[in-house]
């Protein structure tokens, strides 16, 4: 089949990397495989790296008003005459996919992955009436959040859940033991991941005495705003931000315990990969943590905006080794078991190329 990964996010998330992970599992399985995105996008750069044909397209929030920039699209469409186009972020949906159905693709699939609810307006409830006709998301959370707002703009049944996956098929290397137990956290510095809330946390501990060291891995606008709020809660010497972090795995070895501050999530792609790496988490209890994360069986779910009870459970796990390698053993077994991605890709292509 011919397929198209339609991604015009610059920045590299979540969703980007879905879309290049199944975008190379639909090349290895013999399909024909194109990735359009944003010139110098960071998605674009790392599909080229893999060999994978791509097409650059200038879209922006309000191109979809745009009857040139459709034009183009729909003339593009025609041409390549896709079996299927799949769509990620909302400004891709209102761009493409009246253009998609013009052109007669048959079959336009709006893959979502933020818990955010989508608004009841007249050009959502359009595209997903008539130009839609799959919608996958990556979680049950993210699944209520499409028809939070309106019941009716999608069929119910018509959503398919797939989780995101990562590779399994490793073994989870040694950890690397500090004389000072390391809290982790792995996120865009932007709102919605919470980094300010985990600061407030981190506050806490330090004037509980709790002796460990918080490490923020990721790069985002909030930056600079971030690293004046630890500098004013008095943090330098308690929180340290080192930036981009180019090799997860390797991050998660050095961590003892993994946070997630994050206000909500489509799927936790971090708590995964700290599952993988047999680290006990503590995240709030939001959108789609609850299935990643079973409280007190590979972690601690606590209630949002309860910084108290969120230091609390960092100081325990960091009290209580044993509790530790109890739920990072458990962690693992559960990340094995429903988030393998060769197990989950299959879904994917399974479920695409039904008829």
């Amino acid at each position: 089949m011919k397929i198209c990964f339609f991604n015009t996010v610059k920045s590299w998330g979540g969703g980007e990397k879905w879309h290049l992970d199944h975008a190379l599992g639909f090349a290895c399985a013999g399909h024909d495989v194109t990735i359009v995105s944003n010139k110098n996008s960071e998605l674009i750069q790392r599909a080229t790296i893999n060999k994978m044909r791509t097409v650059a397209f200038p879209i922006h929030n309000l191109s979809f008003l745009n009857p040139l920039k459709l034009h183009t699209l729909y003339k593009f469409f025609k041409r390549e005459k896709f079996d299927i186009v799949v769509l990620n972020f909302s400004t891709d949906l209102k761009t493409a996919a009246f253009s998609a159905k013009q052109a007669g693709i048959p079959k336009i699939v709006y893959r979502r992955g933020s818990d955010i609810p989508i608004k009841n307006s007249f050009i959502n409830r359009f595209l997903f009436g008539k130009c839609l006709t799959d919608v996958l998301a990556n979680s049950e959370a993210t699944k209520r959040s499409i028809l939070q707002k309106n019941p009716d703009l999608f069929p119910a049944d018509k959503i398919k859940v797939i989780y995101n996956g990562i590779n399994t098929n490793v073994t989870a290397e040694e950890k690397i033991s500090h004389d000072i137990p390391v809290v982790g956290c792995l996120a865009r510095l932007v709102h919605q991941k919470g980094i300010d809330i985990l600061l407030d946390i981190a506050a806490i501990l330090k004037n509980r005495n709790v002796n460990c060291k918080i490490v923020i891995g990721g790069n985002g606008p909030l930056k600079e705003e971030l690293l004046q709020q630890a500098k004013n809660k008095n943090l330098s010497d308690y929180v340290d931000f080192i930036g981009f972090v180019d090799n997860s795995s390797e991050f998660m070895r050095q961590l003892d315990v993994l946070v997630l501050s994050s206000r909500w999530e489509g799927f936790g792609y971090v708590l995964a990969e700290a599952m993988l790496a047999k680290n006990p988490i503590v995240a709030f209890d939001v959108s789609s943590n609850p299935e990643l994360v079973f409280d007190e069986t590979n972690g601690y779910l606590i209630p949002f905006n309860n910084n108290e009870a969120f230091a609390d459970a960092i100081q325990k796990l960091i009290a209580q080794p044993n509790t530790r390698k109890t739920f990072g053993d458990a962690g693992y077994t559960i990340v094995k078991e429903k988030f393998d991605f060769e197990k989950n890709k299959n879904l994917v292509i399974e479920y695409l190329t039904a008829n």
